[in-house]
């Protein structure tokens, strides 16, 4: 079991807390990732999103390319997870950039695929809005033009959303066949899409039973589409609360859990669920943490957190992404009292 990161490129997780003691900055997201890198996470995510759907449209938040690329020579280990949104750029030229940050980190990045769900967001940035399937379409056809580019000299394509005449990309990227992308969907469309076309797939956090369906849906969705299962890893999105005793980490639940339907960054969490085909009931409860983040209960003492990550990497997950509040001092307190335990081998049972 890895654990990663989220990059807090949106100067917190909490929309019920408006202040977090986080600055939405390049140098406390930098010192983030170097402690993160420190500590010996395996992973940091970094969001692409060009309004700040967690504390309101009108707060700022960092721009995810650039962020990545000034971080690549600014760490040694962790590896560096661009999300990409195809709605905002052209698959060739992000196929460049991507091979020039594999190079700059020495083949230390990845990408995650998102297809796009806030509508607001996409027609200010974009111009366009398309529908849930054709979002799907739209990134095949993206991900075969970004992998042409990566392999072959000279790609071409004619398709409905993207043409390329004779791509030229050079240097190529530092890992064999590119970037592993990474992409999560529940829908039907994007599962299918996802192991088609994908190398890896993330979660929402979800219980330790419905990951393992996830994971055991995917893996063979995999093996129909001709790719060997086991060459798929699993990643889940998780909140994670670490005290000294239990009864301190339940007190922080309460206190970032109370609901605030007047806040800021509420009608991004309206438009989230309308515009989505969620795999599960979302509540109130759920918008004061994103990406479903309380579900897996990673909340307890470090040895209690370490029996739950247990559970999850029996049933099959490799990594969980981890958001915590203030990011600084939880990444460290995670990196100094729960990585070592996960590290060790596991208890014999």
């Amino acid at each position: 079991m890895d654990l990663g990161i989220w990059l807090p490129i949106f100067g917190g997780w909490l929309r019920n807390v408006p202040d977090e003691a986080m600055e939405p900055t390049f140098a406390y997201n930098r010192r983030v990732a170097e402690a993160a890198d420190a500590a010996g996470f395996s992973t940091m995510l970094i969001a692409e999103l060009n309004l700040n759907d967690i504390k309101g449209i009108d707060a700022p938040s960092l721009e995810c390319w650039t962020t990545a690329a000034a971080l690549a020579p600014l760490t040694q280990r962790i590896r560096i997870m661009a999300a990409l949104r195809p709605g905002f750029r052209q698959p060739a030229v992000v196929a460049k950039m991507a091979a020039n940050i594999d190079r700059m980190s020495g083949g230390r990045f990845e990408i995650n695929l998102v297809s796009g769900w806030w509508e607001e967001e996409m027609k200010m940035y974009a111009g366009q809005w398309l529908g849930h399937d054709t979002r799907y379409q739209r990134s095949s056809e993206f991900l075969e033009i970004m992998k042409g580019g990566w392999t072959r000299d000279g790609f071409s394509l004619d398709g409905e959303f993207y043409t390329t005449e004779g791509l030229v990309l050079e240097p190529k990227p530092v890992q064999t066949g590119g970037p592993p992308i990474y992409a999560g969907g529940g829908s039907e469309k994007g599962r299918t899409m996802i192991a088609q076309n994908c190398d890896h797939y993330l979660m929402h956090g979800g219980s330790v039973e419905k990951i393992a369906a996830a994971i055991e849906d995917m893996r063979a969705r995999r093996a129909d589409a001709g790719h060997d299962p086991d060459d798929m890893r699993f990643g889940m999105a998780a909140y994670m609360i670490c005290r000294d005793t239990e009864a301190d980490a339940r007190a922080e639940v309460e206190r970032i859990t109370t609901i605030d339907p007047a806040a800021e960054g509420y009608d991004s969490y309206e438009e989230f669920i309308a515009n989505s085909e969620l795999d599960s009931a979302v509540d109130l409860k759920d918008y004061s943490v994103s990406n479903r983040g309380l579900r897996p209960d990673l909340v307890g003492t470090p040895a209690q957190i370490e029996e739950k990550l247990r559970a999850y990497a029996d049933v099959g997950l490799d990594l969980v992404l981890v958001q915590c509040s203030p990011m600084l001092e939880e990444v460290q307190r995670i990196g100094r009292d729960v990585i070592p335990r996960l590290q060790q081998a596991a208890p014999a049972s």
